[in-house]
């Protein structure tokens, strides 16, 4: 592949546009179209992240900074999906379809999320349905261009560090609604300290929702609306499913840990500039990293259990090693999904025991693990017998 072949003035690149890639473009175009999809992405994470925290400070603006940089990589995106559907561009059937019907459930709900504020006034919580609309638009979005990406580009380092950014947005998407508590935590026990992050005139709109004067239940109402058991099943159920999809699909070792630990990173680094520039605090999911490994060494002691045991005789026709592998490696992958899900469930409840002792953490429903680990094995039990009908 080679830059060489793309245009060099602004009239090609017009051409481009119109007409799509001939013979000799196609590679260069298709690694600059998915190097695009990374910026619009990075825009779009950057633009939720900081709107997160604006969103504990002062009251919803639709014309915020936040809101801006989101839809500039909206922008973007529309333009990429717009080139790639309608000239077949590093895509198949099934990454367009992903790619085209995510970006529109996401710019559906955009007025959507609108005429909700206009009616409603204050949208207090992340986990709202119109807000859901926007996850559920960008995780299909993700997913296209997951695919679009690994089935277009050859076998490569750079194709698995790449895959596994794009998994790593997806993680960033999962765990968006579940800042709320991470933030919320944090508000409320500065607003019992005395010294609340949230400005007057929010607390005061949030209490003026519900009837009430600014007491420490509108506050609470609006820091932490949802129960405890919500945070504790979604960091399982969703976000260690989506670290378990991103290690089937990438293959390469520690996938998870290295995905979890980047988000981990990223999540640090921007809570030292936010809460350097006067935005409130929050309380990153650090209990994250220690379900991610359990993901990674539960897939590596299976793959090495696969390499030790042979289960099927070396000297056998192609039709008994069609029969006698495939219902003894799905029971045996199966096997491992579940008790996988239940290491880094247990894994992920006892790391957050660990952070709520030390640094704190948003209220927990301990018992509440259970229904992310039964999310968790079905999941993990699903994308096995997917990939593995794909091997066999």
């Amino acid at each position: 592949m080679t830059t060489q072949t793309l245009p060099r003035t602004t009239s090609g690149w017009v051409g481009l546009a119109r007409t799509g890639p001939d013979a000799a473009q196609g590679p260069a175009v298709v690694a600059a179209v998915y190097r695009l999809w990374l910026l619009a992405f990075a825009l779009k994470m950057l633009g939720s992240t900081w709107d997160m925290s604006w969103h504990f400070k002062w009251l919803r603006d639709d014309a915020a900074p936040p809101h801006l940089l989101n839809t500039a990589g909206t922008v973007i995106v529309v333009a990429l999906v717009l080139f790639q559907a309608y000239h077949n561009v590093g895509v198949d059937r099934a990454a367009k379809r992903l790619m085209v019907g995510g970006t529109a459930t996401f710019l559906i709900a955009i007025p959507i999320d609108i005429l909700n504020h206009r009616i409603n006034g204050l949208d207090i919580t992340a986990w709202s349905a119109s807000h859901a609309l926007l996850y559920i638009g960008t995780a299909f979005m993700l997913l296209g261009v997951a695919r679009g990406y690994w089935i277009s580009t050859p076998p490569s380092r750079t194709r698995t560090v790449v895959s596994a950014f794009i998994w790593g947005f997806f993680l960033e998407n999962v765990l968006f609604p579940s800042q709320h508590q991470e933030y919320g935590v944090l508000s409320l026990e500065s607003w019992r300290a005395g010294t609340p992050t949230a400005e007057p005139i929010l607390l005061k709109f949030a209490a003026d929702q519900i009837g009430r004067p600014v007491d420490d239940i509108a506050v609470q109402g609006f820091a932490l609306p949802v129960d405890a058991w919500v945070y504790p099943a979604w960091i399982t159920g969703a976000a260690l499913l989506t670290l378990v999809a991103a290690r089937a699909f990438v293959g390469a070792r520690f996938t998870a840990t290295l995905i979890a630990g980047t988000y981990l990173a990223y999540r640090l680094v921007v809570w030292g500039l936010l809460a350097g520039t006067g935005f409130p605090k929050s309380i990153p999911p650090l209990l994250l990293l220690a379900g991610a490994v359990a993901i990674d060494l539960v897939f590596l002691a299976f793959a090495g259990s696969r390499a030790r045991k042979s289960m099927i005789p070396a000297q056998v026709g192609p039709e008994r090693v069609t029969a006698a592998k495939a219902p003894t490696g799905l029971a045996l992958a199966l096997v491992a999904a579940v008790f996988g899900a239940a290491v880094a469930t247990a894994a992920t409840a006892g790391a957050t025991w660990v952070q709520a002792f030390f640094i704190g953490a948003p209220p927990i429903d301990y018992p509440a693990f259970a229904y992310g680990f039964a999310v968790l094995a079905l999941g993990w039990a699903t994308i096995t017998t997917v990939t593995h009908r794909q091997r066999t």
